[in-house]
């Protein structure tokens, strides 16, 4: 159990999980997550994955992933904003943990690990969050991320308006 850098081989384990968040959505229809207008097809995802791995080795993202007993249940990315000499320096993060692995960790040690990688590479790190989502605003607090806007109504699921915080950091030089 524990937290690794993602790799190749951990493509059906990605599929799965981000799969999962479909099925959650009809669940708790209030989930912050952002999704696709309809579930990818394994092929689409490849796709995917083939171009997050290409970011990874071109050093534009830093990615890692929580697995327990073989199984992913969490990832956590940090990658480019932009592509531009001026914005290479920042990094947006995104994570997902599994639902039945909330509460129990797995978000703090993913945050824990990729910000660690991050030094050397990405000088501040942001995120959006949805405002309705404070557990998930604790746990950025708590990892030295500060409010730094708000975005009225940027968040729109079925005829629900919802406001995002964004949130950064900075990341110090590498040690």
């Amino acid at each position: 159990m524990g937290v690794r850098d993602l790799v190749w081989t951990d493509f059906s384990g990605w599929v799965e999980l981000y799969y999962s968040r479909y099925e959650e959505i009809e669940r708790n229809p209030d989930l912050g997550v952002y999704l696709h207008a309809s579930r990818p097809t394994e092929s689409e995802e490849a796709v995917l994955f083939g171009q997050l791995m290409k970011a990874v080795l071109d050093h534009d993202l830093v990615a890692a992933v929580f697995e327990t007993d073989g199984r992913m249940v969490g990832t956590c990315t940090v990658g480019r904003s932009g592509h531009h000499l001026e914005d290479r320096h920042v990094g947006q993060l995104g994570i997902a943990v599994h639902p039945d692995w909330r509460g129990k960790g797995v978000g703090h040690a993913l945050l824990e690990y990729v910000l660690e990688r991050c030094r050397g590479t990405f000088e501040i790190v942001e995120l959006k969050v949805v405002t309705i989502n404070s557990t998930a605003i604790r746990l950025y607090q708590r990892h030295g991320f500060t409010e730094c806007g708000r975005l009225p109504r940027s968040f729109k699921r079925g005829d629900r308006y919802l406001d995002e915080l964004v949130m950064s950091r900075p990341i110090e030089p590498p040690r």
